[in-house]
């Protein structure tokens, strides 16, 4: 009898740290995007777009949500130039972890429905690219200056 209570005693020991070994969700980021310079608009109605890429390690479905506050439109001395954001994946969430690419959207509704990451297993890594373009108005030129904008995403875990 003895010996079957710490048969019994051992075995739980082994499923429990088989449970928790398989049960760690993880999902983050692996570092912040890079800063995103634009460079010089030198004419009305010019266009520039640039880019900067982080990757989300995730072992499960997630989404991701941006911030449509005025601090993401490009902006100095209360002058604001057109502003928009685009997302693009690496992977299209089918045959490797990603989703769809969410066009050009203006900055008070880029991802106000979150885009989702749909994860396949055996790929726990994602590279986002966030493109940002900015648009210089064709009727009056706004003030010389550096404009600035933050735009901040957050991922949301959606599970397994």
């Amino acid at each position: 009898m003895n010996g079957f209570k710490r048969q019994f005693v051992f075995t739980i020991f082994i499923l429990a740290f088989s449970i928790s070994l398989f049960a760690d969700d993880f999902m983050n980021w692996t570092g912040n995007f890079t800063a995103i310079d634009l460079g010089h608009l030198s004419t009305r109605g010019a266009v520039l777009s640039v880019s900067s890429s982080s990757v989300i390690l995730t072992n499960g479905d997630c989404e991701i949500g941006a911030d449509n506050s005025s601090a993401a439109c490009l902006s100095f001395n209360g002058n604001q130039l057109d502003t928009q954001y685009k997302l693009v994946f690496d992977g299209d969430g089918g045959s490797a972890t990603g989703g769809s690419q969410v066009d050009y959207t203006p900055y008070n509704t880029f991802l106000s429905t979150r885009a989702e990451i749909t994860h396949v297993l055996g790929d726990d890594s994602v590279t986002v690219t966030l493109w940002v373009q900015v648009t210089s108005p064709t009727d009056n030129a706004p003030d010389a200056g550096i404009y600035s904008a933050t735009q901040t995403l957050t991922v949301y875990w959606n599970g397994p």
